[in-house]
């Protein structure tokens, strides 16, 4: 039997399969997990930022000067909203980036229930100021879901990504051996 690790480590693993030095973001309670594998790895610099759109605005940056993907994470609702500007941004120029955000548990989603950090159709909102947005809905999907938006995002026209990663699904442990190779854009 395989390790066990977290889906947010998990993540953390494939995006340095895919040749990530640097990831930039806001520190949250909904994106720990993903943000302590990068420290306990010591593989991917986390550069924390002083808000979202400073985070996206970086993660351009990145795309741009090194000509690879940049990453950003934040955190769900208001913090996923605060990165729209900067996603535009990323679009008209083309940049490859990814947002990895994180979602309120997955039982509470789409519910109407005030639940707290719950934004309405957060996902409807980030498809609109992207290439493409998708949600990870379950453990099983995780890392099919984050590979196909790196797929997405490094194919021409490149541009800007974003998942949704609900907070419960990030803690659930998975096998090692299930994170997937790097994407390759030819």
């Amino acid at each position: 039997m395989s390790e066990q690790i977290t889906v947010g480590e998990a993540i953390a693993v494939f995006l340095e399969r895919c040749d990530l030095k640097t990831a930039f973001g806001v520190i949250s309670i909904h994106n720990m997990p993903i943000l302590d594998a990068f420290g306990r790895r010591e593989k991917t610099r986390f550069v924390p930022a002083r808000g979202e759109a400073g985070a996206l605005g970086m993660a351009d940056a990145y795309a741009r000067v090194t000509g690879g993907l940049g990453v950003a994470v934040t955190s769900t609702g208001t913090a996923a909203g605060n990165a729209a500007g900067a996603m535009v941004e990323a679009l008209t120029a083309g940049s490859p980036v990814l947002h990895l955000t994180g979602q309120i548990e997955a039982a509470y989603l789409d519910r109407d229930m005030a639940y707290i950090h719950e934004a309405p159709d957060q996902l409807g909102m980030l498809k609109a100021i992207s290439k493409g947005a998708w949600r990870v809905h379950s453990v099983e999907t995780a890392l099919a879901t984050v590979r196909e938006a790196v797929r997405v995002a490094l194919t021409a026209p490149t541009g800007p990504v974003s998942v949704e990663i609900p907070i419960d699904i990030q803690h659930a442990m998975i096998d090692a051996d299930r994170v997937p190779a790097p994407v390759l854009v030819s």
